[in-house]
């Protein structure tokens, strides 16, 4: 058994050197009471509140997860996904996606190439699918959106690009986030991952076996939107 000086030297061993129920019996025998049994140990660390190691370990801090700032529906994130190639293609094609902010609606589009044309024919399409009214839309650096990087220097979007013109015919502003910043982008980044998930996870027999699977994850998405938020939000369309 052991005195009170005893079980304040182990439990104090216990609180700073972490040490597992075994190994600080082995330790206590050798060098502090040779007849201290297991059992007896365990009462004495239990009895000083040491008996769960867990709980004498130091805490790690939360991660705080920042959330996107509250927008109003209409900000919309627009990426390309390129897909991989099936057997009966002759070349690989790109997937267009546009997700609103707010209400994350989801509008997709195949395309054969990821050309500012695609860009161009997908931003037509975007608005008369999308059932809101777009205000703003953000998309990376590519030469399909912006002609702001040009031999790997930034400068400013010159507002010729053929992208640009269109949006400002469609009274949208366009957005780019910074460059090499892919989390600037992050919900569409997120979406993408998914989708990378399912070309991972399924065997696809031909072109349109992956097409069919992608636009079923996109209309299910799009069905689960939260959409009393969305009532409760959306902006009438002009």
């Amino acid at each position: 058994m052991l005195t009170p000086t005893q079980e304040t030297v182990v439990v104090h061993l216990r609180r700073i050197l972490l040490l597992p129920l075994d190994d600080l019996l082995a330790f206590t025998r050798e060098f502090i009471c040779a007849h201290v049994s297991r059992s007896g140990l365990d009462r004495c660390l239990r009895r000083h509140e040491a008996g769960n190691l867990n709980d004498l370990k130091p805490r790690e801090p939360a991660v705080v997860h920042k959330a996107f700032k509250s927008y109003q529906p209409g900000y919309v994130h627009m990426d390309v996904k390129y897909l991989p190639q099936m057997q009966d293609e002759s070349s690989r094609r790109y997937l267009f996606v546009a997700i609103d902010r707010a209400t994350r609606w989801v509008f997709v589009q195949f395309k054969t190439h990821k050309t500012a044309a695609s860009a161009k024919a997908f931003l037509n399409a975007l608005p008369k699918a999308c059932p809101i009214k777009i205000n703003k839309l953000l998309t990376d650096n590519g030469k399909g959106f912006t002609d702001r990087l040009f031999a790997s220097k930034e400068r400013e979007p010159s507002g010729h690009h053929e992208f640009d013109q269109l949006c400002q015919e469609l009274d949208i502003e366009p957005r780019l986030t910074r460059p090499r910043t892919p989390k600037t982008n992050g919900m569409v980044e997120r979406f993408n991952r998914r989708i990378a998930g399912v070309l991972k996870s399924h065997r696809f027999n031909s072109r349109e076996d992956m097409q069919q699977t992608l636009q079923a994850m996109w209309r299910c998405t799009t069905t689960n939107c939260r959409s009393q938020r969305w009532a409760a939000r959306r902006p009438c369309r002009p």
